[in-house]
């Protein structure tokens, strides 16, 4: 790491305490040989995580107090389908290196990540405070069974949105304060990095599922901020798997 008036670490030692909570009303579990598995319901579940920085306590070098939550719900709609729309925040509070603060949740493989931004690079984005939206609709054939042919194939269509918007403090910016760690960059000296602006950042996808009953793929589309480099307007993602 290095700062931006030259200054190089080598590492950042955190101390913490962690608290998650979740409720989940009326949640039914179904038990593998390995793992438990959710059973999908009308009931919304709440999480909240937090993490407290203890400055001093076995080398911690930092005090700060960072939290984050999301509310998450399924909406039945008869022939419709079903939503699944989940609500996100988070805030750090507290003067920081880039690393402890909120790096977003980005994708730059073929798989698609139902928790991820699926056309967004690999810490293209930090922020100390952000809301957001993600949802996904599965029509379950509304549309497609009406297609005499395609009914037969019993494919699903679905449609996704994620939305999230937030800031990076001007305590926080490497750009105003030269003693933070800088942004990373390119070999060639282009920002990698950059704080989430005023800019809401958004994708929007349409996707096909139960293709050879264990395939699903997604057509992702990117809006905003598509001035950074190396990053794409359109990408195709899928999935694997019975639970699309």
């Amino acid at each position: 790491f290095q700062t931006g008036n030259g200054t190089m670490l080598n590492d950042l030692t955190v101390s913490e305490i962690n608290l998650a909570l979740r409720y989940a009303p009326h949640e039914q579990i179904f038990l593998g040989t390995q793992q438990r598995h959710p059973i999908k319901s009308k009931y919304p579940i709440f999480t909240l995580q937090s993490a407290y920085g203890l400055k001093g306590f076995a080398g911690g070098e930092y005090r700060y107090l960072s939290l984050s939550s999301t509310v998450y719900k399924r909406f039945y709609l008869s022939q419709l389908g079903y939503s699944d729309i989940t609500l996100l925040g988070g805030t750090t509070l507290g003067r920081l290196p880039f690393p402890l603060l909120s790096i977003l949740p980005a994708n730059q493989t073929y798989l698609y990540d139902k928790n991820a931004y699926n056309n967004m690079n690999f810490l293209e984005f930090v922020a100390d405070h952000y809301v957001g939206l993600n949802l996904t609709h599965a029509f379950g054939g509304f549309l497609l069974n009406e297609v005499p042919l395609i009914k037969k194939l019993k494919l699903r269509e679905f449609v996704s949105a994620k939305v999230i918007y937030g800031g990076l403090r001007d305590e926080n910016n490497p750009t105003l304060h030269p003693e933070l760690l800088r942004f990373p960059r390119t070999l060639a000296g282009n920002p990698l990095t950059f704080p989430l602006g005023k800019t809401p950042y958004a994708e929007l996808g349409v996707g096909v599922g139960n293709i050879f009953k264990v395939l699903r793929l997604d057509l992702i589309k990117r809006f905003g901020y598509l001035d950074h480099g190396g990053v794409s307007s359109l990408g195709l993602r899928f999935t694997i798997g019975t639970d699309l």
